[in-house]
């Protein structure tokens, strides 16, 4: 890939976030839910932007006429944002990926809008270079440090490549951060099991291109992330945050 090449990013919000219902007082969106201030979509973009990405593509589903109106009313940046209704918003995350696969780039940089991000893995993910008709998925071998392991999506890496991928599975040595870094091998693989089965999660593509070794890892050493699906992690991260500014 020429260093020259558009990359895209592309964040998925097009969830209902119920399980964060009641934590904000100011909105009942979850990507408009503010941490310390600052609402969780304004966070991803710019995390977005430390890793490189030229435009930002923005899927939403539920509420999305009020979450892109609240967000052009405020959003003060550089990058281009381009918004993609996901009308299937009901079904799982692998579709609201689909709805934009004719808008991402050859190599993309995917995340959720839910997910508070440390620079050091936007650094790492800017950095690195996808093979061809792959992806890759950042991964956390802190293990112990997991805020709700119950909660996380496990993985099983051996030799820089994922054998297994589900929160049930029983042998895992990582934990799914949520960010990816990607080709449209990514978006075949979600597109012949969404044929196949009239839906289609993340894990199922993740599942497919792993099964002919094309799904890697990226080790993201020490790190931050937290997912905020919960009120409980929302305490957790705003005082992590608090705390220090994780990288």
């Amino acid at each position: 890939m020429s260093s020259k090449s558009i990359r895209k990013g592309l964040i998925l919000a097009a969830g209902y976030g119920s399980r964060l219902e009641g934590v904000s007082a100011v909105t009942e969106f979850k990507p408009l839910t503010p941490i310390l201030g600052v609402p969780l979509i304004f966070r991803t973009i710019d995390s977005l932007s430390k890793a490189g990405c030229d435009e930002i593509l923005i899927v939403l589903g539920y509420g999305h006429s009020e979450i892109k109106k609240a967000i052009l009313e405020s959003y003060k940046g550089d990058i281009p944002l381009e918004f993609i209704f996901n009308e299937k918003y009901d079904l799982s995350n692998g579709v609201s990926v689909l709805s934009a696969k004719d808008l991402v780039s050859e190599v993309f940089i995917m995340t959720m809008a839910d997910h508070v991000l440390g620079d050091s893995l936007m650094e790492i993910a800017r950095d690195y270079k996808p093979e061809p008709h792959s992806a890759a998925l950042l991964v956390d071998y802190k293990i112990d440090s997991i805020f709700d392991m119950d909660d996380a999506t496990k993985v099983l890496s051996k030799d820089g490549k994922i054998v297994s991928i589900g929160k049930q599975i029983e042998e895992f040595n990582c934990i799914d951060t949520g960010v990816f870094v990607c080709t449209k091998g990514l978006i075949d693989s979600l597109e012949k099991f969404y044929k196949k089965n009239g839906d289609a999660s993340i894990s199922n593509g993740v599942q497919d291109l792993a099964s002919s070794n094309r799904m890697h890892t990226i080790d993201i050493g020490d790190g931050f992330w937290q997912d905020v699906d919960t009120p409980e992690m929302f305490e957790y991260v705003e005082r992590v945050l608090k705390k220090n500014d994780p990288k």
